[in-house]
């Protein structure tokens, strides 16, 4: 039987640390790209998942206990504040992109449009207009040590994310509910052999390195302000995976992300202002 978790503590006889991760997730593409630098540089990040693995500060649990990150209850005092900024962001929530416009690796999981987006910072990058939009939540996420990616995630009514793990293990993630209908049979996100819910004003921090999906079957919108940091690390792993995440933003999947987003951005704030010349 699965352990199901609303963001509490994990049972003290939780299942012991897994000795290995998968690296791979059957039926999903990785992110293959045709180009040598590309391709050398995901065997660097190969390596040093097995790195990162040995020398996590952590340890390596694929749901991790709150508590093992006091300031997560930092971000959570900030909930109202972050949620008023939501709503007036979901205003425009059918202008939002889906994340497969932003990162079109992200096809191989999501094809349609009831995952949408909205990034304050990707990568380390910073979305100058979306943080204006968004001061309050912007200075909840500024007590994220190693804060990496900061964006709103929608998971609209009916939307499945399958089976996948994420790129790269030198960061972990943290949702914080924001808008989290009240269906918890019908809504929830699987992490290795953890089934978990989410709770509007709570955080829940994993490792997306494991294989993970998640759904929303119900028939209203789920939001969670997601968040990726970088992982504990000991040395030598702490230093090689410094170099690896600042190096990311040169690949070509995450400047083509990158580019995306401001293309987005600049088309979204245009409305934004011809409206307004209107008014």
């Amino acid at each position: 039987m699965t352990d199901v978790i609303s963001n509490s503590p994990l049972p003290k006889k939780s299942a012991p640390t897994p000795k290995t991760q998968d690296f791979e997730t059957a039926g999903i593409s990785s992110l293959n790209r045709p180009s040598i630098i590309t391709r050398f540089f995901m065997s660097i990040v190969a390596w040093a998942e097995g790195l990162n693995f040995k020398y996590a500060k952590l340890g390596n649990p694929p749901v991790y206990d709150n508590a093992t990150f006091p300031w997560a209850q930092e971000v959570e005092k900030a909930w109202p504040e972050i949620r008023a900024e939501l709503d007036r962001v979901l205003v425009r929530q059918s202008e939002l992109p889906s994340f497969q416009e932003i990162s079109t690796d992200v096809q191989t999981i999501s094809k349609d449009n009831r995952w949408k987006t909205f990034f304050l910072v990707g990568f380390g990058v910073k979305s100058e207009q979306n943080i204006q939009a968004c001061p309050e939540t912007w200075k909840a996420v500024q007590n994220i040590p190693g804060l990496k990616t900061a964006m709103f995630s929608i998971f609209e009514p009916g939307k499945h994310l399958p089976a996948h793990r994420g790129p790269y293990n030198g960061v972990l993630r943290l949702h914080l509910g924001m808008i989290v209908p009240d269906a918890t049979d019908k809504l929830a996100i699987r992490v290795k052999d953890q089934i978990c819910h989410w709770q509007e004003g709570k955080a829940l921090i994993f490792d997306d390195a494991y294989e993970h999906e998640a759904w929303n079957h119900t028939d209203k919108t789920r939001v969670v302000l997601f968040i990726d940091f970088v992982k504990p690390l000991k040395f030598p792993a702490r230093l090689i995976n410094w170099a690896l995440l600042n190096l990311a933003i040169f690949t070509p999947f995450i400047r083509e992300g990158l580019d995306n987003h401001k293309e987005w951005e600049k088309k979204f704030y245009a409305q934004a202002e011809a409206l307004r010349n209107r008014t």
